[in-house]
């Protein structure tokens, strides 16, 4: 009965939050219908888990809304095979969109506690194509590279040059640029010459912390 009362709430979600606002790619929408945000977020705000909205998760940090998650997603343009990197684990509920959509995860976060809550919970559910690792998100994960996809959930004030690196040729990256009070989500797209840019819109994001 529960269960039923929150896939009701991910239709309401999907429905008013997200398509009407341009989110169309079929392969996203039907994450967003399966993954149980509300398990990502604290018991006490499960009620409010699919408004459209960010949610603290402790420690300074937060879920994104899930419009932003959701256009951030669509951005890449998963088709299933690529290899994602993602910078910011957090509540873990981005990994879970990316893990269904993607054919491996690897994610890193700063803060062993979210880290650990994040990899519990995505264990639980059950997804075996994501790598963890706690550490630096600005030097990406060099013994991985390179990524088909990086996805940056954290702001910076330009785009850290060792993922630029650590992104193929042909490669997208999506990633929150700006200092705390301005900020604009940024495609980046990695051509065999050029890195092109393209402003998708205004964000707010905590900021990436370097060591």
């Amino acid at each position: 009965m529960e269960e039923q009362k929150y896939q009701g709430q991910r239709e309401h979600m999907v429905k008013k939050h997200l398509i009407p606002r341009g989110i169309k790619d079929k392969r996203v929408l039907e994450a967003f219908y399966k993954v149980p945000r509300h398990l990502f977020v604290d018991p006490a705000q499960r009620h409010i888990a699919y408004g459209d909205h960010p949610l603290p998760i402790g420690l300074e940090q937060t879920i994104s809304q899930p419009y932003i998650v959701a256009l951030m997603t669509q951005s890449l343009e998963l088709k299933g095979h690529e290899k994602v990197l993602e910078i910011g684990t957090g509540s873990g509920y981005q990994t879970a969109i990316l893990a269904e959509l993607a054919q491996h995860v690897y994610t890193i976060e700063r803060l062993p506690f979210l880290s650990e809550k994040a990899k519990k919970i995505l264990q639980e559910l059950e997804y075996n194509n994501i790598s963890f690792k706690v550490g630096d998100g600005t030097k990406g994960w060099p013994g991985e590279a390179p990524f088909d996809v990086i996805l940056v959930a954290a702001a910076t004030e330009s785009v850290p040059s060792p993922l630029v690196e650590q992104l193929s040729t042909g490669g997208r990256m999506v990633i929150p640029v700006g200092d705390i009070l301005v900020q604009n989500l940024v495609l980046v797209i990695k051509d065999e010459k050029d890195i092109e840019e393209q402003n998708l819109c205004g964000c707010r994001f905590v900021p990436l912390i370097r060591e």
